[in-house]
């Protein structure tokens, strides 16, 4: 099932992504079939990161709360999170970003 996450966070997150960078990006790495697509917003490239985006392919939603709340971003500042289902318009085209 597919699924994306929208993160939320503001400044408090500045010293956990410092500190925790390696240990999240291993996780995403670690979970590459389960989280093919992850990455952080800003309102513009090199501009502050006001949170993060992933796309799941899952075989549940509470699998995908899992792979949430396993981050060590997470894990250190629960940040807000929005969790949805998400279909892909044109599912005959395979898409490379």
């Amino acid at each position: 099932m597919r699924y994306i996450v929208i993160f939320e966070e503001g400044q408090e997150m500045i010293p956990v992504r410092k500190a925790l960078e390696p240990a999240h990006l291993a996780l995403l790495d670690q979970h590459r079939a389960e989280i093919p697509m992850a990455g952080g917003l800003r309102d513009e490239h090199g501009g502050p990161y006001l949170g993060g985006l992933w796309v799941f392919e899952v075989a549940s939603r509470q699998r995908a709360v899992e792979l949430i709340e396993a981050d060590p971003y997470y894990q250190a500042n629960p940040r807000k999170y929005r969790l949805l289902a998400w279909g892909k318009a044109l599912p005959q085209f395979q898409v490379l970003m």
